[in-house]
């Protein structure tokens, strides 16, 4: 099944591109809304659109703004507040269309996956639950002191100053067709801005400083071998947080948990989690 597409405008005028994988079953579990990691698409998840459709739930998804076929300047957003406003429109516009009674969750991946916390810890959403995978809470190479401190100087003189994301794609997946698809696709990028960068490593700081604050059921999985975010940070996370979060480490897998190999099985655990989660 092909998703459905759909655009909706941010507060600032933006143009955002959605796309909806709609179930065929006769009565819907739930909705799930996927926020995607940095420099990516939700295109890119088609196969777990699929796999969540045949399922019983629809899969909402969106182009962050400065990504894929979204409007706004590559890799870039003027501050978390709005792609928080951003995220707010997304799950209204898409629960408008797919259903405004249907159990809601969230599941965000890498950059996705830090701002699906940020986002449940400021209680801007009242969820039935979520998932994150390899959330970008802290990078694996710490960053020089002089580089964060000329990164806060830039943000505030030339926010829009654009440099490369230094994301390994080798350390993406074990699976190199799924590197060389990444690498082939057009509507992928390597830019991020230095305000973007900035807000990334401060957000990360504050999900682990207020995890306490978390109280939804989550379901927090990362892969033991990510080379590109770090376990150890989503370990503190769970621990910090406590009952409410299942933590899954995957051994040797990658960042890409749902791209890496045995990816079948980590799909699988998603779709027994939201069955789960739902009754």
């Amino acid at each position: 099944m092909n998703p459905a597409n759909f655009t909706f405008t941010s507060k600032d005028g933006l143009s955002l591109f959605g796309r909806a994988w709609v179930s065929s079953t006769k009565k819907s579990k739930g909705i799930i809304h996927l926020i995607h990691g940095l420099g990516e698409h939700s295109g890119r998840y088609d196969h777990i659109g699929k796999a969540l459709s045949e399922n019983g739930y629809h899969l909402a998804a969106f182009d962050l703004r400065g990504h894929g076929l979204s409007e706004g300047p590559r890799g870039h957003a003027p501050g978390l507040t709005h792609l928080f406003d951003d995220m707010c429109i997304f799950l209204d516009e898409s629960k408008k269309y797919l259903g405004n009674s249907l159990p809601t969750f969230l599941y965000g991946h890498s950059l996705g996956g830090n701002l699906v916390i940020n986002f449940g810890i400021r209680n801007h959403f009242n969820l039935r639950g979520a998932i994150v995978t390899s959330p970008a809470l802290q990078i694996i190479t710490p960053q020089p002191k002089l580089k964060v401190a000329l990164t806060k100087f830039l943000a505030k003189k030339l926010p829009r100053f654009t440099m490369k994301n230094g994301l390994e794609r080798n350390a993406l997946s074990r699976n190199a067709a799924i590197v060389k698809a990444y690498q082939d696709d057009v509507y992928v990028h390597d830019k991020v801005s230095v305000r973007m960068s900035l807000d990334l490593l401060e957000s990360g700081l504050n999900a682990l400083d207020n995890a306490e604050q978390w109280n939804a059921p989550l379901l927090l999985m990362h892969g033991t071998a990510d080379r590109i975010t770090s376990w150890k940070a989503s370990k503190e996370f769970a621990h910090k947080a406590g009952e409410a979060v299942e933590l899954i480490p995957w051994e040797n897998y990658y960042h890409e948990l749902h791209n890496d190999l045995g990816s079948e099985i980590v799909i699988k655990k998603m779709i027994e989690w939201l069955d789960q989660t739902t009754i």
